[in-house]
């Protein structure tokens, strides 16, 4: 791949992402105006993430990041890639299938398992009803998944970048109907989340059918090529259930404050928008893009790829994390404070989007050294590191929770997250030139640094400047407005003048983002 067209790959990506990430943001807003953070709201947090829990491990974690780059090679050498697509296919249907159903007999040990606060409150039931209609969800996100992998593989990242979004705009269908014939909110939500993924798979199934690809049923065959993929894939599941833990441990902190949940839930919604954006789309496109380098012996194209992919990542995602952190008062105010969603909400939202603020660039460059290993399918050493992660964040999540009360979880996280991050960059030492950054890279990464100080310079003396007026109903939205303006003119303007980025790089890259 050119690195013109791997910048556009990057930019469809996540251009797409970030229209579904802005429809799941307008999604969370209309849920918090109708439910606020009361028992609905934080039963239906736990009963989504039980299946986007799992979807981790069998759709974007460990089964995918082992396929994917499986499937390029075997694209790239002219092998039967598609044979093998469809052999995964339908094992990977038949396993899950079973999977679900017993998770939905087992949903009450699930519930306690998620947030044992909820134990002997109304919470509790509805998470287990809601959970059993919202669990077969991971059944169709992670056959998604898969060919949505065949898709990228194949350089075509539209269709599955824009199916993304039926989750939200099914959620708010949901809610909407649910209000005009006065069904039960709840329940609407949970038959949404499993009617998207419906139409998710549909829809994909569909792209890949106009390419002349095919799925004939087929019953579930054991082959040298699936257990190799599954010897491959059984680590990183491991990292992946290391992974969340971590999400666990957050979630039975928060489930023994009232209303917390949904507030983290909240938060986290926020700070994944750009995570989702500049995140998903360098490890879509940065995984199979690795894996044929490699295969091709291409190590100064590996070595660019993965400079592009950091430099993109910090130069998108560090500005992000520092206007999080600085004004996040002001965007929960705008975003969340409405209808059932008091102030004391919004306050306590605030200060955890601030704390996962600050952890976004080492969550985003998760994304970009991760490939490092999967690419060479080394999964074992991504376990390793996760382990020492997940003890991190229990370590510290159980010692503050005493002290600080539900904050405990957002810092925990944040925590592991960099740990993590550090832990990958020392163990890619050894790959070779593959995994070292270019001159290119570190000659940017200080003028990126400068060009985010000067935004947070900017916008923390217009968020004193306005005072109270910044989180008061009726001047609070023109003002985020103007902050957010003059925090991205700031920031482009000294990176441009600095050289952090340059204009024929991003003008080339969007003129081949638009023939993609």
């Amino acid at each position: 791949m050119k690195p013109i067209r791997l910048m556009a790959g990057f930019l469809t990506v996540g251009f797409w992402t970030l229209i579904s990430r802005v429809a799941g943001l307008v999604r969370d807003m209309v849920m918090s105006a109708y439910l606020g953070d009361g028992a609905v709201a934080q039963a239906f947090v736990v009963a989504q993430s039980l299946p986007n829990m799992f979807r981790r491990l069998f759709a974007e974690g460990a089964f995918n990041m082992a396929f994917v780059p499986m499937y390029s090679k075997k694209l790239e050498g002219g092998e039967d890639a598609n044979g093998f697509a469809r052999d995964a296919f339908w094992s990977l249907a038949a396993f899950l299938a079973l999977f679900s159903a017993l998770a939905i007999l087992l949903m009450p040990l699930l519930v306690w398992a998620m947030a044992s606060g909820f134990g002997g409150d109304a919470r509790f039931d509805l998470a287990v009803d809601m959970g059993r209609v919202a669990f077969p969800y991971i059944l169709f996100i992670s056959l998604t998944a898969l060919l949505s992998g065949v898709l990228n593989s194949m350089g075509r990242f539209l269709a599955t970048s824009a199916v993304s979004i039926l989750l939200s705009l099914s959620m708010i269908a949901g809610m909407l109907l649910a209000r005009q014939f006065g069904w039960d909110m709840g329940s609407a939500l949970a038959w949404s989340v499993s009617v998207s993924g419906i139409l998710q798979l549909g829809t994909t199934w569909w792209a890949l059918k106009r390419l002349g690809f095919s799925l004939p049923f087929q019953l579930p065959k054991w082959t040298p090529e699936l257990k190799r993929l599954a010897i491959i894939a059984a680590p990183a599941a491991l990292a992946g259930g290391v992974v969340q833990v971590n999400l666990i441990v957050g979630r039975q902190v928060a489930s023994y404050t009232d209303g917390a949940i949904t507030w983290l839930y909240n938060a986290d919604r926020l700070y994944q928008l750009p995570l989702g954006v500049v995140g998903i789309a360098i490890g879509v496109v940065l995984l199979p893009e690795l894996s044929r380098r490699l295969r091709a012996k291409d190590d100064s194209g590996a070595q660019h790829s993965f400079s592009r992919g950091a430099e993109f990542a910090l130069l998108l995602t560090l500005p992000a994390a520092v206007a999080l952190v600085v004004i996040a008062r002001p965007i929960i105010g705008v975003i969340f404070e409405r209808g059932a969603y008091d102030a004391h909400a919004a306050q306590n939202t605030a200060l955890a989007l601030a704390v996962y603020g600050a952890g976004l660039p080492a969550f985003v460059l998760h994304k970009v050294l991760q490939p490092l290993y999967y690419a060479r399918h080394d999964t074992r050493r991504p376990f390793n590191f996760a382990l020492v992660s997940m003890a991190v964040n229990a370590l510290v999540a159980v010692a503050l929770m005493p002290l600080i009360g539900f904050l405990a979880a957002a810092i925990a996280t944040t925590t592991a997250g960099w740990i993590m991050v550090l832990q990958l960059w020392l163990g890619s030492r050894n790959m070779g030139l593959t995994a070292q950054l270019d001159a290119r890279f570190w000659h940017r990464l200080p003028r990126i640094l400068l060009a985010s100080a000067v935004m947070g310079a900017v916008l923390y003396a217009m968020l004193i400047g306005f005072g109270a007026a910044s989180i008061e109903k009726g001047s609070r939205t023109p003002l985020l407005g103007l902050m957010v303006l003059a925090g991205m003119g700031s920031y482009f303007a000294t990176a441009i003048a600095t050289g952090a980025m340059s204009l024929s790089d991003l003008k080339a890259s969007l003129r081949r983002g638009r023939r993609a």
